[in-house]
């Protein structure tokens, strides 16, 4: 029988947990992973309803990309919605995990997702680490055939499912070469202007930002959710890749509402 510590460390021979940035705190959660692997459920986020799923399940194996704890805890005394899961987990022997910044830097991670989503081809990454080889932030890379800003915004729009799409201002230019990055990647606007990229796809930049780069490149804000969900698709093939006789879902819950 297949241990939880042992899909971790096929997980981490994959992700290697070094990858992440200093700030992070990927990797385990909470839990004993030494127990046998039951199911597992995928996240992108752990909120109260993750683990009501996993309970209602029957799995014991919750792997999310952003971490449930991502301050330190002083106490676990259920003050908090971090502390209530916390408590839950060990309380109903649940393991939670969690890949992010490592999975932000791997080819193979998040930004590899949202590129197949968006259709960006022949992409290298935008920003090397500098220390591991292939690793690093964002990416940038190509559409077959340029297109002009409106088709292009419908097409990102389309592709990524979106309910709402903020951008910068018209350029009135083919779009063809495009810099991305999932999450919060305003830092990597100036990398995207170096490339030369007609457009920057992003989940999440600051205000400001969009000022001090609106004449030179077109920027589009999809949310920082919507940049990142399918990640979940590429854990699960992993996953299902390698241990195919065991269950694992990935959950449906989205982690924002809109009116």
């Amino acid at each position: 029988m297949v241990t939880i510590s042992e899909i971790i460390d096929f997980l981490e021979d994959w992700v290697p947990l070094p990858l992440q940035e200093p700030y992070d705190n990927a990797g385990l959660q909470a839990g004993d992973p030494n127990q046998p692997f039951k199911g597992g459920l995928i996240c992108l986020d752990v909120r109260a309803e993750i683990v009501e799923e996993a309970l209602a399940t029957d799995a014991n194996f919750i792997i999310s990309h952003h971490p449930l704890l991502f301050h330190p805890l002083k106490r676990v005394s259920g003050q908090t919605l971090s502390e209530q899961l916390v408590i839950q987990a060990i309380r109903h022997d649940l393991v939670i995990y969690s890949m992010h910044t490592n999975l932000d830097s791997v080819m193979d991670g998040v930004n590899a997702a949202l590129a197949e989503r968006i259709g960006v081809e022949q992409w290298k990454i935008l920003r090397p680490s500098g220390t591991f080889p292939k690793t690093g932030a964002g990416g940038v890379g190509h559409f077959p055939e340029p297109m002009d800003e409106d088709t292009f915004l419908q097409a990102v729009k389309e592709r990524l499912q979106l309910k709402v799409l903020r951008h910068s201002k018209h350029l009135h230019r083919p779009i063809r070469k495009i810099a991305f990055c999932g999450g919060a990647g305003g830092f990597l606007l100036a990398d995207a202007m170096e490339q030369k990229a007609d457009a920057f796809i992003v989940g999440e930049v600051h205000y400001h930002d969009f000022i001090d780069y609106e004449n030179h490149i077109l920027i589009l804000e999809t949310g920082h959710y919507e940049s990142e969900h399918w990640i979940k698709n590429v854990l699960l093939n992993k996953l299902n890749e390698k241990f195919s006789t065991f269950a694992t879902a990935k959950s449906e819950l989205s982690t924002y509402n809109y009116l």
